[in-house]
């Protein structure tokens, strides 16, 4: 019998990460705007938006270790997000018996949404190590395609339903129907992992440092997240240019991730992408305090975007894939995850005292944590030698030639 076509897994796992991310575009800018038209405190709001944070943290990288104990990564991805649908739904019943209720439900949604992107990340570069043929950057690609659809369309079905419904109605949703495309997705299933009989495998110290790289280097992100619309309209940016250039910045991730494939094989490794990242992320802090209130130098800053954040994505997703041992790829997985969300979490509170303190000081204190990163994938290449990195190693669709 021959062999199965390779595009329909390519088709199912983009299908996968648009479907998880448009929730997550629902999600993230307009879940803080439900909780405020609740009339609750804004204590109370800031508990209830950080409770996702500390969770992920915490839950990640044990939920992912299951797969490496034979959990199908399509099972957890399937039933996560049915338990998110279920947590969705019954919000508005929390938040009717009291904000300690609704915070509940909070950290069960979190458990459940906490392996959702990483377990489309392992199923996919599972795929990409079995088909070389498939490239990663680009089925990545839709899910930022599916975020900035659902930024753009949100506030308008926001607008047309009325924010207080709408939200946990379209979040419930977004999620059932993610749950029904994984269950549905059996062509993207990947092997379950050897026993090797040797106990647990130790992740090595060069994808740690890699790990650590990478979550230094997003991180350095987090004033911009936290702060940048703050800071633009305090400057007198519209509201409608804010949004413009959050899309400038997703848009050129997403023409990162087409394009990344033409470039020469020996460029996708995981050090030079950590490294491209990092780079590129000092710049974008220091252009940020130094420029952050002029619009025509804004429009360039965002646009680096694709390098910080997409550089830096691949270059951990090619850690992972190369670097990881079997056995040990969904605790890999969820380490990177673990550890971003951990590094984002600190950058985050240190962010807020920073701008309090002197404003546009927040953004230069990025510098130096993407820095850092930098330092960190400059001792993961010099640990690897100077030999080039397995082609495992490498973003997907290295062995084909541009």
């Amino acid at each position: 019998m021959p062999a199965p076509h390779p595009e329909p897994s390519r088709l199912r796992l983009s299908l996968l990460y648009a479907v998880v991310f448009v929730e997550i575009g629902i999600a993230m800018p307009f879940m803080p705007v439900w909780l405020a038209a609740l009339k609750l405190d804004a204590s109370v709001i800031g508990l209830l938006l950080a409770l996702p944070i500390a969770t992920r943290i915490v839950a990640t990288a044990p939920l992912m270790s299951l797969i490496d104990r034979g959990v199908g990564a399509r099972t957890l991805l399937a039933s996560g997000s049915l338990a998110l649908a279920a947590t969705y739904a019954l919000m508005p019943v929390g938040a009717g018996v009291g904000w300690p209720v609704l915070a509940g439900l909070v950290l069960l949604n979190a458990v459940a949404g906490a392996p959702l992107v990483p377990s489309i990340d392992y199923l996919t570069l599972a795929a990409v190590r079995a088909r070389p043929q498939l490239d990663y950057a680009r089925v990545r690609m839709a899910g930022s395609v599916g975020f900035l659809l659902a930024n753009l369309a949100g506030g308008a079905l926001l607008t047309a339903m009325g924010e207080a419904r709408a939200v946990p109605l379209l979040l419930t949703g977004l999620a059932l129907i993610a749950s029904g495309v994984a269950f549905a997705s059996r062509s993207v299933e990947a092997p379950r992992p050897a026993r090797t009989g040797e106990g647990r495998p130790r992740l090595p110290a060069r994808l740690l440092l890699c790990i650590a790289a990478a979550a230094a280097i997003q991180a350095s992100h987090a004033a911009i997240y936290a702060f940048g619309s703050i800071h633009w309209t305090a400057h007198g940016i519209s509201p409608a240019a804010v949004g413009a250039l959050w899309s400038v910045g997703v848009a050129a991730e997403i023409v990162l991730f087409s394009r990344v494939g033409r470039l020469p094989a020996r460029w996708r490794t995981p050090f030079r992408f950590l490294a491209l990242g990092g780079g590129a992320a000092v710049l974008r802090a220091l252009g940020m305090y130094l420029l952050g209130d002029d619009l025509p130098a804004l429009v360039a800053l965002q646009a680096l975007h694709g390098l910080t954040f997409g550089a830096t994505q691949l270059g951990a997703m090619a850690a992972v894939s190369g670097l990881a041992p079997d056995g040990a790829r969904g605790r890999a997985q969820g380490t990177l995850s673990a550890a971003n969300a951990a590094a984002a979490a600190c950058a985050t509170l240190a962010s807020g005292f920073a701008y309090r303190a002197g404003g546009p000081l927040a953004f230069l204190l990025m510098a130096p944590l993407a820095a850092a990163g930098l330092v960190l994938a400059a001792a993961a290449w010099r640990s690897a030698g100077r030999t080039p990195a397995p082609a495992a190693a490498r973003t997907p669709d290295t062995d084909r030639q541009p």
